[in-house]
């Protein structure tokens, strides 16, 4: 890992050293060959990573405030009368979109700017063109709340949400997270290859195939500008499951899962959860 830290780092000062600088995002990663996701691997950002490398970073991109966010996210939806998509304010807003990560996913963004807006009477006009506030409670025809069951109390409290009894003729899904074209978190190893598959190229993978037998993937990383290398990947809904399933760590090489809870595995491993967080989420 330190190896690798060492690796970026000297890409960077390359880069600066053929490019110039400040020395952008963009120009790096097409200078290096590398992938977003491995600087923020190592560093909080980008400008971290090259305060480490001592390339001067371009100050005019700065942090931006809450409320400058929410004010220009509500003047769009002022002039349009409308909530604007992720992919119509990319080309209309001041801002990139990934800014707007800080308040969850781009749906969150209505019940932000409420917030926001709520003591502050010039937005009074953009109030009623926002989704109906959620509600916390399940509420009666006549406006009184409903008990939940007694076995359903202890999740409600746990969770911080209602919780319903579950019924037996359908099936169930994850927690909303609309990422690109998946509306709901993974429940099984079946959707792990499905988002992996959404994300492979831009992590950097390209994929050999897909097979029955163990191990469920032969892929190809980039490990350098113009150079790849074999990888063998076993896919997991929790890495620990590669363990119960009796499964040799000298048949693979890593593994991608969704939730990552084996502290003591032997075998590098990717956990999506997490690395969907660094990563655009698509049009909404």
């Amino acid at each position: 890992m330190q190896d690798d830290r060492k690796a970026l780092i000297a890409a960077i000062q390359a880069a600066a050293r053929d490019c110039g600088e400040p020395l952008s995002r963009r120009q790096f990663l097409s200078h290096s060959g590398m992938t977003e996701y491995r600087v923020l691997k190592h560093f909080e950002s980008w400008t971290a990573a090259l305060d480490a490398a001592g390339v001067q970073a371009d100050r005019s991109n700065v942090k931006r405030e809450d409320r400058e966010l929410l004010e220009d996210w509500g003047k769009m939806v002022r002039e349009n009368r409308e909530i604007p998509t992720r992919s119509f304010y990319r080309r209309n807003g001041r801002f990139g979109v990934n800014t707007f990560c800080r308040f969850g996913p781009w749906s969150s963004i209505p019940e932000a700017f409420r917030e926001f807006a709520s003591d502050r009477p010039e937005w009074a006009d953009v109030i009623p063109l926002l989704p109906c506030a959620r509600r916390s409670d399940t509420v009666s025809p006549r406006g009184a709340a409903l008990p939940l069951p007694t076995a359903d109390k202890q999740a409600s409290a746990s969770s911080g949400a209602p919780s319903h009894a579950k019924l037996v003729d359908r099936p169930t899904y994850g927690n909303p997270i609309d990422f690109r074209g998946l509306r709901h978190e993974p429940t099984n190893e079946n959707g792990v290859i499905f988002l992996f598959g959404m994300v492979a190229k831009e992590l950097g993978y390209y994929v050999e195939g897909v097979q029955a037998g163990f191990p469920d993937c032969e892929a190809k990383r980039q490990v350098g500008r113009r150079k790849w290398q074999r990888v063998r990947i076993e896919f997991e809904f929790e890495s620990r499951s590669f363990r119960d399933h009796g499964h040799p760590a000298s048949g693979c090489d890593m593994i991608v899962c969704w939730l990552h809870n084996w502290p003591d595995c032997p075998l590098e491993v990717l956990e999506l959860r997490q690395v969907i967080e660094q990563l655009p989420r698509g049009d909404d």
